[in-house]
């Protein structure tokens, strides 16, 4: 039974590391990606040989009680779902009856090692894609109710029993029950049905329906989820930060303006010139490379604050470097590079451009593939890299495993 009385869960702490990493079981990730990813649903049974669930209830709950962790309470009572946004009461959970309901908690590899971990075995998807790990915690009956979703995701059964059903594709036209705070499906076609057990797990490409039910109590599962921006998304994005950028002295010129017929005619010369005009400034693929890794990589969870309480110098962390071994990242922090011209490379963090070359670009490409890093003595001597370690220190990206 889940506990009465919640307590606090222990934060990410400065110095933590990963647990030892999970490990996928008979996984081909080539055939997976080939076959599979954003094609069909795919279950696994045993994915995960040694499976140990990460979290337990408790402490998920204790996640709950804090301002700063995104959660959510959902019930079902009578047909009808009540959302309830968190933080919640620590007495909350004490309340709750026999309806069926469910515990949220977004972003839980932001704040506890072990969830973080889960990741590690996906890392064959881009880091850019990854969004977060979501934790659910459901009592009998429990669920969200059919749904679809934009981005893949991959649904890893923790502890308990859930029962998953996979439906028809969807898109925006198809029908919702209307509600303020769930996207749930007014029609739902259940083609496959599976009982996932813990150490399962189940792929549910974009766009197709599914429903998860908790049988019995204590059913935990991990969420797994993938961004995937929308091309609404991209070109308001962009037009805005190019809103940004351009002057009112950038205008239309039509020099040499040939006499025409009829001046109530907009000429395809016009038409093109002014085209060009837009597209010049939309085209611009190294602007949009930028905007688009600064935007990518902006935190989700800008609370999860590792900033220290005073600034280190270059002098300062040229020292440190020479005695000290290893950094870790904020685990709220997104890092991503693109390789540029002329044998450089962008590093992203936090909506934060770095440019890179030579070591510095080697360190930044590390520092994107790995959660820690163990920092080369010899950096201490490049001072781009030791610039671009203590801008990355001091504004909490990052910080030293003690």
């Amino acid at each position: 039974m889940f506990l009465r009385r919640c307590k606090n869960t222990n934060m990410y702490g400065m110095g933590q590391r990963d647990s030892d990493k999970m490990q996928l079981s008979g996984f081909d990730i080539d055939a997976f990606l080939r076959e599979d990813w954003q094609q069909r649903p795919r279950l696994f049974r045993g994915a995960f040989a040694d499976w140990r669930n990460p979290v337990e209830p408790d402490e998920l709950a204790g996640l709950a009680l804090e301002p700063e962790v995104e959660s959510r309470l959902i019930e079902r009572e009578s047909g009808a779902w009540h959302v309830e946004d968190g933080p919640l009461p620590e007495d909350r959970f004490a309340q709750l009856g026999a309806n069926p309901w469910t515990l949220l908690v977004q972003a839980a590899d932001h704040h506890i090692p072990d969830v973080a971990a889960l990741i590690e075995p996906f890392r064959f998807v881009p880091n850019w894609r990854i969004d977060d790990v979501m934790v659910s915690y459901a009592s009998d009956g429990g669920g969200v109710g059919a749904h679809y979703d934009h981005y893949d995701v991959f649904l890893i059964q923790g502890a308990g029993q859930r029962r998953w059903r996979i439906g028809q594709k969807c898109d925006e036209a198809s029908a919702l029950i209307p509600h303020n705070d769930l996207r749930l499906l007014a029609e739902f076609e259940a083609t496959e049905e599976w009982i996932l057990e813990p150490g399962d797990m189940l792929y549910v490409p974009p766009g197709t329906a599914h429903e998860g039910t908790a049988i019995g109590d204590d059913c935990m599962t991990y969420s797994i989820g993938f961004r995937a921006p929308s091309a609404a998304d991209l070109v308001d994005g962009f037009s805005a930060h190019l809103l940004d950028m351009l002057t009112e002295d950038d205008r239309y010129s039509d020099t040499g303006l040939p006499r025409q017929a009829n001046p109530g005619e907009i000429t395809p010369r016009a038409i093109d010139g002014l085209r060009q005009k837009m597209l010049a400034q939309i085209g611009d693929r190294d602007a949009f490379i930028r905007w688009f890794g600064q935007q990518n990589s902006a935190p989700k969870n800008a609370e999860i604050d590792w900033r220290p309480d005073e600034a280190m110098t270059p002098p300062r962390m040229r020292s440190a470097i020479a005695s000290r071994a290893v950094i870790i990242r904020n685990p709220a922090s997104r890092f991503a590079f693109t390789e540029a011209r002329g044998g450089c490379m962008i590093l992203f963090v936090d909506g934060a451009a770095y440019d890179c070359q030579g070591e510095c670009a080697a360190f930044a490409r590390q520092l994107c593939a790995t959660t820690s890093v163990r920092i080369p003595h010899g950096l201490a001597a490049s001072n781009t890299a030791v610039t671009l370690i203590t801008a990355l220190y001091n504004q909490g990206s990052i910080a030293w495993d003690e």
